[in-house]
């Protein structure tokens, strides 16, 4: 089938390769020449695993080519919309101008082909209520609109869209509309419905839109829950590491997105329950969503608290004192450091005046080619922690999570670390002569 892809941004770049990889030919649109050059010559512009080699692969092929004109997706019979919903600037709300502006400037080029009319897919998280207003325009050009939201997690986003969990079509009420728009959609999924029997969820509009952002919102509660009880383990002397084990083992609770730090971050959860909130005010039912609101404050409040013990630990004065930051991206195996909570505290004690020495082996270069940003940037852990007075483990690269204590024991001023995730082991860092401080663990 012949596919287009609005928006080549980390989800549609992602999901433009994997429908070639799927065996179509496709064309992915973007408005940024310097991105469609680089995805042109089968580069990726972002980091994320296994995608480098999926992109090359399928721009070699000739099955996967890159525009920035619109008039390209002529002879597509399946576009998808996969364009960025930021947060607003001063508003907890989506901003939809780039899904408002994909579906104009598609509009005037959606035709029927062969096997009949023109399918829109969206796939972007928006609030709940944006498809139908976007199916009256779709529906007016003689096209169908679907709504088939996205699961991709950073880190593991060809996985979940060549095998993903679960598949969730947002169809019209119309049933010939929506006969359409299932047949094409199982047409473009076959290898996935077929040969590996991924589930697949029949909805309607409203529905579909909600299942991205209550997933979120459930995951995003569920971090803040362990944070919250980490402050109580803080207080008590209890660690909240055996505490998440115990009740991890009630298979209705389950051990993932149990690891209390220093919190979540990235282009999807903070925002998306911000936007979730912001929309339940406007359907006049926001008390629904008013413990998300206490969700956002428990994830402030985790980057607060290791500034507190960074300063505590610095002696109550961090100016003047080198700490080094093992991490930038707000999660490992990605370059985004979009809401990153390590780059949030970085950021934080370099105002107060601390040398802060980041390192990050995806972020990093990027952050040294940067001129926002006062502290330095180091090419290796031990290049950052050598000379200072304290250091911060906050994104859980494999890389740090495997140093030796003992081996870079004399590297710093001060053997001091503070774990923001949780994943080291205290009793081989103690014995290493380090001070160990952890999030929620005596």
């Amino acid at each position: 089938m012949q596919i287009s892809v609005i928006g080549c941004g980390y989800l549609g770049a992602v999901h433009a390769a994997s429908m070639a990889e799927l065996g179509h030919d496709v064309v992915g649109i973007d408005v940024d020449e310097a991105k469609v050059a680089v995805l042109s010559a089968g580069r990726a512009p972002f980091h994320e695993p296994g995608f480098d080699e999926l992109l090359e692969r399928n721009v070699s092929a000739g099955r996967l080519r890159f525009s920035t004109d619109f008039a390209d997706v002529a002879g597509a019979r399946v576009h998808f919309i996969g364009v960025g919903t930021p947060q607003q600037a001063g508003s907890y709300a989506a901003d939809l101008s780039q899904v408002n502006g994909a579906v104009a400037s598609l509009l005037p080029h959606l035709a029927p082909t062969a096997d009949g009319p023109a399918v829109v897919v969206g796939k972007s998280t928006v609030p709940v209520g944006t498809a139908a207003g976007i199916a009256a325009q779709v529906e007016a050009r003689g096209g169908v609109l679907v709504w088939n939201p996205e699961f991709l997690r950073e880190g593991f986003a060809v996985q979940d869209t060549i095998s993903p969990d679960r598949m969730v079509y947002g169809l019209p009420t119309d049933p010939d509309a929506a006969e359409t728009a299932r047949a094409a959609l199982d047409e473009v999924y076959d290898n996935l419905i077929n040969d590996q029997a991924i589930p697949r969820l029949l909805t309607d509009y409203a529905t579909a839109e909600l299942v991205k952002v209550a997933a979120n919102s459930f995951l995003a509660t569920k971090i803040s829950f362990i944070n919250a009880m980490a402050e109580l383990c803080e207080a008590t002397g209890a660690d909240v590491t055996q505490l998440a084990a115990a009740i991890g083992h009630d298979d209705r609770i389950g051990h993932k997105f149990l690891r209390a730090g220093v919190g979540f971050g990235g282009g999807c959860l903070p925002k998306d329950i911000r936007a979730f909130m912001a929309r339940a005010e406007e359907l006049g039912v926001d008390e629904a969503l008013g413990f998300l609101r206490e969700v956002d404050s428990i994830n402030d409040r985790r980057r607060d608290h290791v500034i507190t013990l960074a300063t505590d630990l610095l002696g109550g004065q961090p100016a003047g004192k080198k700490v080094a930051v093992l991490g930038a991206s707000f999660k490992p195996d990605t370059d985004d450091m979009r809401n990153s909570p390590a780059l949030d505290i970085a950021h934080r004690l370099n105002a107060a005046g601390a040398h802060v020495v980041v390192t990050d082996p995806q972020a990093g270069p990027i952050l040294a080619t940067q001129n926002h940003h006062d502290f330095t940037i180091a090419d290796t852990p031990e290049q950052a922690i050598t000379g200072a007075d304290l250091t911060l483990l906050l994104t859980e690269w494999r890389h740090f999570r495997d140093l030796d204590p003992a081996a870079i024991a004399d590297l710093p001023h001060q053997r001091a670390i503070i774990d923001g995730r949780n994943v080291l082991d205290p009793q081989q860092w103690r014995t290493a002569g380090w001070t160990y401080h952890a999030m929620g663990r005596p």
